[in-house]
């Protein structure tokens, strides 16, 4: 079992099913999935538990409420600890490139872009989607970049880079809008990576 070790919440009816190692990751995967199809509003606790072919209160034995469970499904989308040192250890030359890169990459993996499509779709019409948004792609990354860059109004700068990348998302992701969403990766990399770079680091 990854992750927390998870809070024990009542005592609901165990099966053999519920009680493998795997259990709470399969809970993981069933809400990534209704939030991302459903969106935050429209998915239940019980409709996860359905998905993942448990009781619903192993759902709310193992996260709580709805909000902790969206709140654990996205969390492995970004890995803010791991990314930042990548991210800034070559320096600021190519910063915009790196960002565009490792952005593109988490909507690129089907396994991540899961979740963050329920984050985008969600955050449109839920606060507390909207709310995880921001923490997640603001506070934790490009809020972080900017400060460590060490750039006048880190705090602006961090949410034009972040409107940039999010609208990028919305067009090629969930919109699916063409060109945007078939043109080749590298070129769209091409031509943000400049926006983003001076954005970030001109004074």
């Amino acid at each position: 079992m990854t992750g927390a070790a998870p809070r024990r919440r009542g005592r609901p009816a165990r099966s053999a099913a519920d009680t493998g190692p795997g259990t709470r990751e399969r809970i993981l995967i069933a809400a990534r999935t209704e939030f991302a199809e459903r969106g935050y509003d429209k998915t239940s606790v019980r409709g996860i538990a359905k998905a993942a072919g448990v009781d619903p209160a192993l759902v709310h034995h193992y996260f709580g409420t709805k909000d902790e469970v969206f709140d654990a499904a996205i969390e492995v989308s970004f890995e803010p600890a791991l990314v930042l040192p990548a991210l800034l250890s070559g320096g600021q030359d190519a910063i915009g490139e790196r960002l565009v890169r490792y952005f593109l990459g988490v909507w690129d993996n089907p396994v991540s872009r899961a979740p963050l499509l329920a984050i985008i779709r969600s955050a449109l019409t839920n606060e507390v989607a909207a709310t995880l948004l921001r923490k997640f792609v603001m506070r934790r990354l490009l809020e972080g970049i900017a400060m460590e860059l060490d750039v006048p109004d880190p705090t602006l700068r961090a949410e034009l880079a972040a409107s940039h990348m999010v609208g990028i998302a919305i067009m090629r992701y969930v919109i699916k809008a063409d060109p945007l969403a078939s043109v080749d990766t590298e070129e769209i990399v091409r031509l943000v990576a400049p926006t983003l770079q001076r954005y970030l680091t001109e004074s």
